[in-house]
């Protein structure tokens, strides 16, 4: 009797605890953390991690991997470990209230608050901070060297340190503003004269001449020792490089104004020695500075025309060889070399091999210079659109500038250049970083127009050799490009028509399939365009491309590139025998390749419970899961991050209760129970109540099963009745564990915030076929609605539909078809398919034909071909059937879809008399970024489906509006 009455004390006071969480309001999403960045020391000692809030100051967390050492920096980020394991570096943002109260302010950039840097002993209490930081640097690997570069130039008055020095500062103010005054005064009596006040001139040789440009000097950097403590300070500099080893540091420092006695200079300083050589002075700019891994050559591009302000800048090509005094110019703009007409390229990240014996660089036409006779005001201003030009005119206007920029591979060695690429052979890839002898190129020259409605990346192939330069084409019409092996024996592509793994061997010039003889699809099944299927993709290459590993959807494939082997399914169909899809997590950002008989961590997704987990498998022996089954959690795992020369492993887990960091070994990861905890995020989350999810399934109207992610209240009672808001894109069911922060929305539900308030969430899945996306939308959210609408705990008068984009296009359709929904919100919805199918997406300027034919619209046929099944989708057409309240968000400078689709719908809605708003967000794109209009839209959406789901008040601005006289006056969110 004792342990029953303690059992129903313990539920009812569950149940009481319940009931008494708050709910989630508006005011709750500034504070609420996030995982930030994530790292490891080398020796898997110690690791750090950042938490970040959404509106505020986060904070980075260090601690030991034992737990014996912890520490909190608050507001750090862009953290990095030396390569010795003794330091943590970080920069420190100025407190969030500052800067507000700056921008408040309206200061200029100069006036800012700034950042700080930190340096942190790991495993001691000792800190060290760094006050006005513009940025740092650390080799990446070894050394205890950082270079900091400060907002502060020597030249600089230094700010006053003692009482006595600020009296004698205001001492000489209040002498100075006397002689002012004095001054102004006489030229005020010489004006009431008559006289005029002249300003002094040049005289002699200099009479007339213009006074010399202003130049952005260079600030202080610091190079720093973190063992010694040993300071090496370089002043006026602009701009510095470590090499990867950390023994050369690169420097740039500018001229000083009025000073023409110290010109800009380049400078490498040996860290071991501590000699600085200048290997270049006196240049106007330098660009493109490049290191040898082991810090032994130097190459750059610098323009010395002495002219103040040349039309043109030509550079020329500088390398400069340790030992030698100054660095060479191999290579000038007027060089034989180089084609007529074209130049070295400033915007090319130039690059030495891996034995730092080539040089790639970049040359381009020489850029076309404006006529500065002309008058702007005097001169027309207009685009020409040809039907024979490669890209739209809006396209060539968005990559403008990139075109402006672009530049074409060419490789320097042994003093002789050898151009790679030009306007047909677009991009080339050396191999073997580069030292191998070939490069994969692509062109896709003859297939840019098809592009407007294609966008399938279709291009030609070519093998390039780089000791000659000589180019072959290998294959034609390969949609979405090819690679090149490791080393530099293969190229490889997926063939979208043959659905298979195609490799060319470089030194017999023969193509292979290299999948052949594998049974299961290794492209995408449940692909539902109207387009050939996009592979499911590649592991990674054996060490010297020996093999490489496919994936089908559910396993790894072992496949011979020269077809000696037969295709050996790694994983053993285990993935396919489970429904498991197993995927391969690289802990080693700089691995090139796979090892023979390498441990790998394995990534496990279960297709039916959607949770994942790890597994460790060893190349070269037979797969088996380490537990006998796979370890799947009802969690989302993924994020890790692995030391490089030990075990320590972090990374995230995700469920719907909570998002946190947890630490775990290599070897030891597939087993959760070995992970260890080591964040808390949101421990404020207790208060409030939450939301539980589970995975649905039912029949849709055409006989087939669907599935759906069902979001209730944490305080859900099955008696009572709840609105339910069916939110969709296209299908979601995987994120079954992923946590949802409340935050303001860019534009859709947060579902956290809705089930907190009491509504029910339901996110079905949709099913295509083509030619009919807004009956499949139907067919997949009504009969879920319906499906939905036999619970008691449903009620089926207060059912609303929210999407965004694509989501907002189904919605606009389904109220056309149906008056089950109370009401319904359409975000930036396609309306009307014949006037948007020839439309442009401004952010990138391309035409918007591709994606009714082949991808996300699905219609597969052109307006012209099947003009009944554009009309038939289009939600305008049938605008006299809607009854359903609809809200539609559509901002003005929507960079996807154009406003006018979201203005078509409300017209016809308007003159039909129909409940319609539409909310425009000045000056925003396709979902809103800006914080403040953010909160404002999760706010005025809340208030919406609240009004029509839950009966509340009309908020003014539904009920009256807000007149363009209260813009910016009154927001109309009151009842």
């Amino acid at each position: 009797m004792q342990i029953r009455f303690l059992f129903i004390a313990l539920v009812l006071f569950s149940s009481v605890t319940l009931a008494q969480k708050k709910p989630l309001d508006h005011s709750v999403y500034d504070s609420w953390q996030q995982v930030g960045e994530k790292l490891v020391t080398d020796d898997g000692r110690y690791l750090a991690y950042g938490v970040n809030v959404q509106e505020g100051d986060g904070e980075m967390i260090v601690r030991s991997a034992d737990g014996k050492y912890s520490r909190v920096i608050p507001r750090a980020y862009q953290a990095v470990f030396s390569g010795d394991s003794k330091y943590l570096v970080a920069r420190i943002k100025p407190l969030f209230k500052d800067t507000r109260e700056a921008r408040i302010k309206k200061k200029p950039a100069a006036d800012m608050p700034k950042d700080s840097l930190v340096i942190v002993y790991l495993g001691m209490d000792s800190i060290r901070k760094i006050p006005d930081i513009k940025s740092y640097k650390m080799p990446e690997e070894g050394g205890s060297w950082i270079a900091y570069h400060t907002g502060k130039s020597a030249g600089k008055a230094a700010a006053p340190d003692s009482l006595e020095q600020l009296k004698n500062l205001l001492r000489k103010a209040d002498s100075l503003a006397r002689v002012a005054d004095s001054l102004r005064n006489k030229v005020a009596e010489a004006n009431q004269k008559g006289l005029s006040v002249l300003k002094p001139t040049r005289t002699g040789d200099n009479a007339g001449s213009k006074k010399d440009e202003k130049i952005e000097e260079g600030t202080d950097l610091v190079l720093l020792d973190l063992n010694s403590g040993k300071e090496i300070r370089f002043s006026l500099v602009s701009e510095f490089y470590f090499n990867k080893y950390g023994n050369v540091l690169l420097v740039e420092t500018t001229g000083k104004n009025g000073d023409n006695k110290t010109p800009p200079s380049l400078l490498r300083h040996d860290l071991a020695s501590g000699v600085t050589k200048t290997i270049l002075n006196d240049f106007k700019d330098a660009k493109g500075y490049a290191i040898s891994e082991d810090g032994n050559r130097v190459a750059f591009v610098a323009d010395r025309d002495s002219s103040q302000k040349a039309l043109k800048k030509f550079y020329s090509l500088f390398i400069h060889d340790k030992g030698s005094d100054t660095a060479v110019k191999k290579l000038d703009a007027y060089s034989s070399l180089l084609p007529t007409g074209w130049v070295i390229s400033p915007h090319f990240t130039n690059y030495f091999s891996k034995d730092g014996k080539r040089l790639f660089f970049g040359t381009a036409p020489a850029p076309l210079v404006k006529d500065t006779t002309l008058v702007d005001f005097e001169t027309a201003k207009l685009d020409i659109w040809h039907y024979k030009d490669d890209y739209l005119q809006p396209q060539q206007l968005v990559q403008l500038n990139n075109e402006q920029r672009r530049s074409y591979l060419t490789l320097w060695e042994n003093d002789k250049m050898t151009r790679l690429a030009e306007d047909t052979l677009e991009l080339v890839t050396p191999s073997a970083e580069g030292v191998g002898r070939f490069a994969v190129a692509s062109s896709s020259k003859g297939y840019r127009v098809q592009q407007q409605w294609a966008m399938d990346g279709m291009v030609k192939l070519y093998v390039v050799d780089l000791n000659t330069g000589n180019r072959k084409l290998i294959a034609d019409k390969v949609r979405g490009g090819g690679r090149i092996s490791p080393a530099g024996k293969y190229i490889y592509w997926y063939d979208r028509d043959k659905r298979n793994w195609m490799a060319y061997d470089c030194n017999a010039s023969t193509i292979r399939n290299m999948t052949k003889g594998i049974t299961v699809p290794l492209f995408d099944e449940e692909d539902d365009h109207p387009d050939s299927p996009p592979p499911h993709g590649l592991m990674g290459w054996l060490e010297n491309d020996e093999a490489v590993f496919i994936y089908d959807k559910y396993d790894i494939w072992k496949c011979d590139p020269a077809q000696a082997l037969a295709p050996l399914c790694i994983t053993g169909a285990s993935g396919r025998k489970n429904q498991i899809t197993i995927r391969y997590v690289n802990t080693d950002t700089e691995e090139k390749f796979i090892k023979k008989n390498q441990k790998i961590l394995l990534n496990l997704f279960d297709n039916r419970s959607k949770g994942s987990g790890w597994e460790v498998h060893t190349l070269g022996s037979s797969f088996r899961f380490s537990s006998g089954k796979p370890a799947i959690q009802q969690a989302y795992v993924a994020g890790v991050r692995k030391s490089k020369n030990a075990e320590t492993i972090i990374f995230d887990r995700q469920t719907p209760s909570a998002i946190n960091i947890y630490q775990s070994t290599f070897t030891g990861i597939t087993d959760s129970a070995n992970a260890t905890l080591i964040s808390d995020l949101n421990p404020q989350q207790k208060q409030y109540n939450w939301f539980t999810v589970e995975l649905l399934k039912w029949k849709m109207f055409d006989g087939k099963m669907s599935e759906g992610l069902l979001y209730k209240p944490e305080n859900f009672d099955p008696s009572k009745k709840y609105p339910v808001i069916f939110y969709f894109y296209e299908k979601n069911a995987d994120n079954r564990f992923r946590y949802i922060e409340p935050m303001p929305v860019r534009a859709s539900v947060n579902i956290a915030y809705y089930t907190s308030n009491g509504y029910v969430v339901f996110d079905p899945n949709i099913y295509y076929k083509t030619g009919q996306p807004g009956d499949d939308a139907y067919n997949s959210v009504v009969s879920a609605a319906k499906h939905l609408a036999r619970f008691k705990w449903v009620d089926s008068t207060k059912m609303g539909l929210q999407g965004h984009s694509w989501g907002g296009y189904q919605i606009a359709y389904i109220v056309t078809r149906t008056n089950m929904f109370a009401a319904a919100e359409a975000g930036a919805p396609v309306s009307n398919m014949t006037s948007a199918y020839g439309g442009i997406r401004w952010g990138t300027g391309i035409s918007r034909q591709f994606q009714y034919e082949r991808t996300q619209s699905r219609l597969g046929a052109t307006l012209w071909q099947k003009p009944d099944l554009y009309i038939k989708n289009s939600p305008l057409f049938k605008a006299d059937k809607i009854k359903t309240p609809l809200l539609i968000l559509h901002n003005d400078k929507d960079d996807a879809v154009p406003w006018y689709q979201g203005i078509e719908l409300f017209s016809a809605m308007r003159r039909l008399g129909k409940p319609v708003w539409m909310v425009n967000y000045n000056d925003e794109l396709h979902g809103i970024i800006e914080r403040r209009n953010r909160k404002d839209w999760t706010i005025r959406m809340a208030q919406f489906f609240d009004h029509y789901l839950k009966d509340a008040p009309a908020p003014r601005w539904m009920a009256e509006g807000i007149p363009a006289t209260k813009k910016g006056i009154d927001w109309g969110l009151s009842d």
